[in-house]
């Protein structure tokens, strides 16, 4: 039996479905962990499958690979160097289990599966797995250590049957995506509250980087028994950090080490953007990216964001002026892209536009001009920005945010079609304070410019589509304070149209944008992904019929 442990915490990014790359990553990490003399390295949650993997655990040729892969993992660990905590799937009886397995001298020596399956918001494991048995702690050099996984932490049934199994510290993995004061809640809501109820120490293990729509921002900790924050690792880096326990008169304790700082708000939701950007193109092998850059605030820190994603090199901003474009929008777009030193070209859409005015003359000629000849002029940018995709390879963002997408504002087969949309979760309000915080600062993980990205009268200047003279959003919406007050009431807390009106809302407006939400459901069907920021993002959280009758009023 042992009195002291060094334990190594790889917060580390992966890769869904390349077992091969996460394998080599987790060993390479092993041999810095053997370098600073740790007993033990820990990887998050799924660590060799990467987390989600969604239906592709349904493939028995995975499962299969996986296991292979696991043991012969295990058999580096024959040199006497640190023994692995490796997160995966298994097979036992004919059942799927989420999983950690500890590999030591050799061989895969003990495994302890996931109790509690979450089965909300972007979670849907109970499909997927069963539910292990309630587990019982591992032995390594004579300690008892409890290895509840990610959802087992959120309930408190199973720290505490592992406390009465004589747990003597708690090691956490997790795959915990990203969502606003989610680090807030992980640490004061959750974890520090178990490690106190059981007066066991308990590190929080959790991955870093982007998948689809998700992405985690890291911030890995320990907490010890006493409720005190002993370690805080970084957020949106990989980081691998060495801790050192000691049993202790009262119990075990992890040694006080460095408490990095997190990224304050904003500068966390514009990390999440950048991150989830980054890992979406470059492991999808797309070059780069191409978007369209109107004057407006939504594309310029689409642009932004993509610059720091990818570098400036990267990013090709297109500006597609009509006659209705302003001079100013386009010395706004030709200043902004010069700020982000991304590529950087104009072309005229005046040509297509006149082409289907004369190519649709004859049956409508009897019909008003109305919306569908706005629709025309963002269907041909659309076409002609995929042109470019197709042409030369850069996949095209999407520039819309989610207060446009939650009412319908943008069009289907026009501006919202791409590859993937960095603002989908994004409330118009947020784009405002994202921009103005990014003019004033550089993200951590950011490889754009250092200074301002875009000129303040892009900020400061109403909103347009610019499809008509003298267009502005406010002509037909609420202004966006108001608009999202709205939306955050409908959308994320399922507020009906009576509540927000005992709030102070408009009724009347209240009505129209709940109606306006409902019919918008199918051109969010067929919208790009885009990342999570919230607790309700569309597609993966809110899930509403298309057609249905119902509404709150």
């Amino acid at each position: 039996m042992t009195d002291r442990l060094v334990i190594t915490l790889a917060q580390l990014n992966q890769v869904v479905g390349d077992i091969a790359g996460n394998a080599r990553a987790m060993l390479a990490a092993r041999e810095r962990a053997r370098a600073a003399k740790a007993d033990m390295i820990v990887f998050p949650e799924m660590q060799l499958i990467g987390y989600p993997p969604e239906d592709l655990v349904l493939k028995p040729a995975l499962i299969e690979r996986a296991a292979i892969e696991l043991e012969q993992m295990a058999l580096e660990t024959a040199d006497g160097g640190p023994a692995m905590l490796v997160g995966s799937v298994f097979v036992r009886d004919g059942n799927l289990h989420n999983g950690i397995a500890l590999l030591t001298e050799g061989k895969v020596a003990q495994v302890r599966f996931k109790h509690e399956l979450p089965n909300y918001g972007t979670f849907d494991e109970v499909r997927l797995f069963q539910p292990g048995p309630l587990p019982e702690p591992i032995v390594f050099k004579g300690v008892m250590i409890g290895l509840p996984i990610c959802e087992d932490i959120w309930h408190p049934d199973v720290c505490r049957h592992l406390a009465d199994f004589g747990a003597e510290l708690l090691l956490c993995i997790n795959g915990s995506p990203y969502e606003i004061d989610k680090d807030t809640l992980r640490i004061d809501g959750v974890a520090k509250r178990r490690a106190v109820d059981n007066g066991l120490p308990l590190a929080y293990l959790n991955r870093v980087g982007g998948q689809d729509e998700l992405v985690f921002d890291g911030a890995s900790f320990v907490v010890n028994g006493d409720g005190s924050l002993a370690v805080q690792m970084t957020d949106w880096e990989e980081a691998e950090v060495t801790t050192f326990w000691t049993r202790t008169a009262t119990g075990w304790r992890c040694d006080k080490g460095e408490i990095e700082p997190l990224a304050d708000h904003p500068e966390d939701i514009y990390c999440a953007m950048v991150m989830a950007l980054r890992d979406y193109v470059d492991r999808n092998r797309f070059p780069g990216v191409v978007l369209g850059l109107s004057g407006g605030i939504d594309s310029a820190i689409c642009a932004a964001i993509a610059a720091d994603a990818l570098g400036p090199e990267r990013v090709w901003a297109v500006m597609l002026p009509s006659r209705f474009t302003s001079q100013l929008s386009l010395d706004l777009a030709t200043d902004c892209a010069r700020m982000i030193g991304c590529k950087y070209e104009t072309i005229p859409i005046n040509p297509a536009v006149m082409a289907f005015d004369e190519m649709l003359s004859g049956t409508f000629a009897d019909a008003e001009v109305d919306i569908t000849e706005e629709n025309v002029q963002s269907r041909i940018r659309g076409v002609t920005l995929m042109a470019i995709s197709n042409k030369f390879g850069p996949m095209l963002l999407t520039t819309g945010n989610k207060s446009e997408m939650s009412v319908g504002y943008a069009t289907i087969y026009g501006d919202m079609a791409g590859g993937y949309n960095p603002l989908k979760d994004a409330y118009k309000m947020t784009v405002f304070a994202i921009s103005e915080w990014r003019n004033r600062h550089k993200p951590k993980i950011g490889l754009g410019p250092d200074g301002p990205v875009m000129p303040e009268g892009i900020i400061t200047r109403p909103p347009s589509a610019e499809l008509r003279p003298d267009q502005k959003d406010e002509d037909s919406l609420p202004p966006y304070k108001v608009l999202d007050g709205i939306l955050l009431g409908l959308v994320e807390h399922e507020k009906s149209v009576d509540q927000l009106a005992a709030e102070g809302f408009d009724r009347d407006t209240v009505v129209r944008i709940e109606r306006l939400l409902n019919l918008a459901e199918y051109k969010r069907r067929q919208a790009p992904p885009g990342v999570k920021l919230g607790t309700r993002n569309f597609g993966r959280d809110r899930r509403y019929p298309i057609t249905h009758s119902f509404r709150s009023a």
